[in-house]
């Protein structure tokens, strides 16, 4: 079994890098990565090959604009996606539009999953897979609702490669572009014992600021600071997701209002309610203060890793 697998960065990858996991007894993995993008080569490699192509639009970058580099992007599938591959997946993003399109031109089947913080609606790039999708991979029962012929496999997320324990910090996160907002809030605080991810955020900033902090903008063994925290903040992303149910730490939830074109409030009050975690809508220092406070006494609940199903369904339709 020949898989061609994107992981677009950020949560993206991490749902390649859970399913990978799954994999690797069955199958053969070439991974398509965006260039320049250090951190998803970082993961993916020691699961299969890594190829690249442009990721065409950020999270902030208005649709209109990323059209020509859509169009490259396909152009770059056509050469690099293998045509004896038997399945293309799709982990969301733009960046696998043109991909699968590509795909599908040469003859895979493909997969389209949708992303775990999506509930209000589908992701624009699961919609405009969606056509050509074999099978449409959900994460949650409800997104059913909105995506009614999908097959809901459960939460996909990453096994853990470190023991959970409370080493007394608090992790503070705003995955892959970073958290502004929440960052500058945060570092209006009095909180000493933070360790603060940037991404794409220069974190010199928030070192200056606060010399006590442990303060990054990537780490490719980012797993072993969730396994120590004593609760994680994060953006609506699938860090968020990790933490809960592959380390079972208490959450914390602040979505990023200025990324108007990803999922909303709405949808980070439906994924709080399913990992037990605490929402921060008005961002501000005492808001989040009290936010970590509380999360303190919460438990995540427990469920099954979804790629196990995944690979079930993968296995069935590469036999048909």
């Amino acid at each position: 079994m020949k898989l061609v697998i994107s992981a677009s960065g950020g949560g993206h990858t991490g749902y390649a890098v859970a399913l990978a996991q799954h994999l690797q007894k069955f199958s053969e993995i070439l991974f398509i990565v965006p260039k320049n993008d250090i951190w998803s080569k970082a993961k993916v490699e020691k699961y299969g090959r890594v190829a690249y192509s442009i990721k065409p639009r950020g999270p902030r970058d208005p649709l209109l604009k990323s059209f020509p580099k859509l169009i490259y992007e396909f152009y770059e599938g056509l050469k690099i996606i293998p045509r004896d591959f038997d399945v293309f997946i799709s982990t969301g993003s733009n960046h696998s539009v043109p991909l699968a399109y590509a795909a599908k031109l040469k003859g895979l089947k493909i997969i389209n999953i949708e992303s775990s913080v999506r509930f209000t609606k589908p992701s624009l790039s699961v919609r405009v897979i969606k056509p050509i999708a074999d099978i449409t991979v959900l994460q949650w029962p409800e997104q059913k609702k909105i995506i009614p012929e999908g097959i809901v496999v459960g939460p996909l997320f990453e096994l853990p490669k470190y023991k959970s324990e409370d080493r007394g910090y608090i992790l503070v996160t705003g995955g892959t572009y970073g958290h502004k907002l929440l960052f500058d809030a945060l570092a209006q605080t009095s909180i000493r014992n933070i360790v603060l991810q940037t991404g794409k955020i220069n974190p010199e900033k928030y070192k200056k600021i606060h010399p006590e902090w442990t303060v990054f903008d990537f780490d490719p063994n980012f797993q072993k600071w969730i396994a120590g925290a004593s609760v994680v903040v994060s953006h609506l992303g699938k860090t968020a997701v990790d933490a809960a149910l592959t380390y079972g730490k208490p959450v914390v939830i602040v979505p990023n209002p200025e990324w108007t074109y990803t999922a909303g409030l709405k949808d980070a009050e439906i994924l709080a309610r399913k990992l037990n975690a605490l929402i921060v809508h008005d961002i501000s220092s005492e808001n989040i203060e009290n936010a970590i406070e509380k999360a303190l006494s919460r438990k995540p609940p427990k469920y099954a890793n979804g790629a196990k199903k995944l690979v079930e369904l993968i296995i069935d339709l590469t036999s048909q």
